[in-house]
Formats: structure tokens, C-alpha cells, sequence
């Protein structure tokens, strides 16, 4: 069973919306704990809907992957990304200018 800022970390990655990405710092500052970033991974880690929570969508600050990407490596997050219409950086990063979401309650960029 997930503790209360788990479901916080649930809520709010489900709100990003496709062709977006957020930081794990973010993701908890938004659930409520801004020093959680890596009990963001852990929860990420755990998702019991990968279908409904995109956890592929939550990225280190600087736009990089997870080399640790729970649902197939760091090689799968980037092919859902892109999928999803994410660019990425020559140097492999995500586009931050482009694709990084504001955490708006609305859930726009």
C-alpha cells in the first residue's frame, strides 16, 4: 500500500501531459516535499499502472534520462518520449526549452 506523498507522486506525474517532462525534484515539490526527488525514483520505480502513470515522462533537472529506467533502460524512456514528440538535445538531453512543463494545475506547459 503507498503512503500519502506515493499517491501525491501518482497525482501529479499523471497530470503531465504528453510531449512533457518534469525534474524528480519537481514531481516532489509538487506532491509536496521539495527535498523527496529520490523518493520520486523510488515511487517511479514501484508503479503499479505504467500504462496510466508515465513515469518515462520524469527526468533528472538537466534533461537527462534515468540509465535506470525501470521499464526497459534508458534506450526505451527515449523512444516513449519521442513517441510522444519530445526532442532532444545533440548531446542526448531533452530539449528543456521545449518540452519541460510548468507544473501549470491545469496541466498545460
Amino acid at each position: 500500500m503507498a503512503n500519502e506523498f506515493t499517491k501525491r507522486i501518482y497525482e501529479v506525474v499523471q497530470k503531465i501531459p504528453r510531449g512533457c517532462v518534469a525534474s524528480y525534484g519537481q514531481v516532489a515539490a509538487l506532491a509536496g516535499n521539495p527535498r523527496g526527488a529520490r523518493g520520486v525514483g523510488f515511487a517511479l520505480h514501484r508503479n503499479p499502472l505504467p500504462g496510466v502513470i508515465p513515469c518515462h515522462r520524469v527526468i533528472f533537472k538537466d534533461g537527462s534520462l534515468c540509465s535506470g529506467f525501470a521499464f526497459g533502460g534508458e534506450g526505451a524512456q527515449r523512444a516513449l518520449l519521442e513517441a510522444e514528440g519530445v526532442t532532444f538535445l545533440p548531446d542526448g538531453r531533452v530539449d528543456l526549452q521545449k518540452c519541460a512543463w510548468l507544473g501549470a494545475p491545469g496541466g498545460g506547459k
